[in-house]
């Protein structure tokens, strides 16, 4: 037998680091983010040999181990240990051995929420593969606790929430830490319009969020006024982009993008580099009306709004800066598994 699944990427259009602890907890946060067709990859292959083989090609990693009913969190693969370990623990403590790989259509660090993800993506094809009794929450909540509590991985809730679910959501993260998952209908021209009005550009520099994230939380729990009072303004901004999008109003939508970065970049001093400027700076001399690092910033890929007729100057001058336009659509299917029995191709 053979397990496989898939989870999609996500763009985090609005209210991005309000789902981050301590500021959800205390405020409560908001959400407007959507998937696209950039996928986690996951593949299991039941094996008879007593071992767990490991294939990370993202991190080029690959391990064997005696199967056991816990793996060493090392360095290597650790969102595929720490994601065993926990279903191990609460699911199948008798679970056979078996072949995992792994992969990311995006580089890890590129803002569109690849760890969690993958953790998403990895918990499913386990699900698929053993029948567990979850639903697109309990992945989600699961996934969270697995990445954040046992492998103490900073980070906030809204990624694996829009792996498990899919499509155009509008996130409530309440102060009980209870989420709210409300899907948004938007019509089609709508997302054409959106897709044809957007660039999604990598800067060529993968990042680290942690430390920025970790920055963001010590300005929340000291009270820093201006943290504080941005991070008000970027959850308002969720509200905002709501009602800009079920109405198609794309001029609204690039002024909340443009006023969300230009909020963003008071929550953390590494939120903002040279190297992103210029990007920034040379995307609005070719005709850009607004763009925002996707994720809690530093590098990977930013995200421009554009007048499409004005697509492909944009895109010719990003070229000149070394990094890559990398074509999206947006989706709406969540994360999903299916098993199919080796034919021996």
């Amino acid at each position: 037998m053979i397990i496989r699944s898939k989870a999609p990427l996500r763009l985090g259009l609005a209210g991005g680091g309000s789902d981050v602890s301590p500021y959800s907890d205390t405020y409560g946060g908001l959400i407007l983010n959507a998937t696209i067709n950039l996928y986690a990859y996951c593949t299991i292959e039941e094996t008879t040999d007593g071992m767990i083989s490991i294939n990370s090609l993202d991190s080029n990693f690959s391990g064997e181990y005696p199967f056991a009913t816990s793996l060493p969190i090392d360095g290597n693969a650790s969102l595929i240990k720490g994601v065993y370990n926990r279903v191990v623990k609460d699911f199948a403590p008798q679970m056979s051995s078996f072949k995992i790989t792994t992969h990311n259509d995006a580089p890890p660090g590129s803002g569109l929420g690849t760890s969690s993800t993958m953790v998403v993506c990895i918990l499913k094809a386990f699900v698929e593969w053993l029948s567990l009794p979850l639903g697109d929450y309990e992945i989600s909540r699961l996934a969270y606790e697995i990445e954040r509590v046992d492998l103490k991985l900073s980070g906030g809730k809204q990624d694996q929430y829009a792996a498990a679910f899919g499509g155009f959501n509008y996130m409530e993260f309440l102060k009980d830490g209870m989420v709210i998952v409300n899907p948004l209908k938007i019509k089609r021209w709508i997302v054409d319009e959106l897709e044809s009005s957007m660039l999604l550009y990598f800067t060529g520099a993968s990042r680290s969020s942690a430390a920025i994230i970790d920055e963001q939380k010590k300005n929340t729990e000291s009270g820093k006024t201006d943290a504080v009072e941005a991070m008000h303004k970027i959850k308002q901004s969720a509200v905002d982009m709501k009602l800009a999008l079920l109405k198609g109003d794309v001029r609204t939508f690039a002024d909340i993008i443009r006023e969300g970065w230009e909020n963003k970049k008071k929550m953390a001093n590494q939120i903002t580099n040279p190297m992103i400027q210029e990007a920034m700076d040379v995307a609005m001399s070719a005709g850009a009306l607004a763009g925002k690092v996707s994720g809690a910033g530093g590098g990977g890929f930013i995200m421009f709004v554009l007048e499409p007729t004005k697509k492909k100057l944009v895109e010719n001058a990003l070229k000149s800066l070394g990094g890559f336009v990398m074509p999206f659509q947006f989706t709406d299917g969540g994360a999903h598994g299916w098993k199919i029995f080796d034919t021996g191709l």
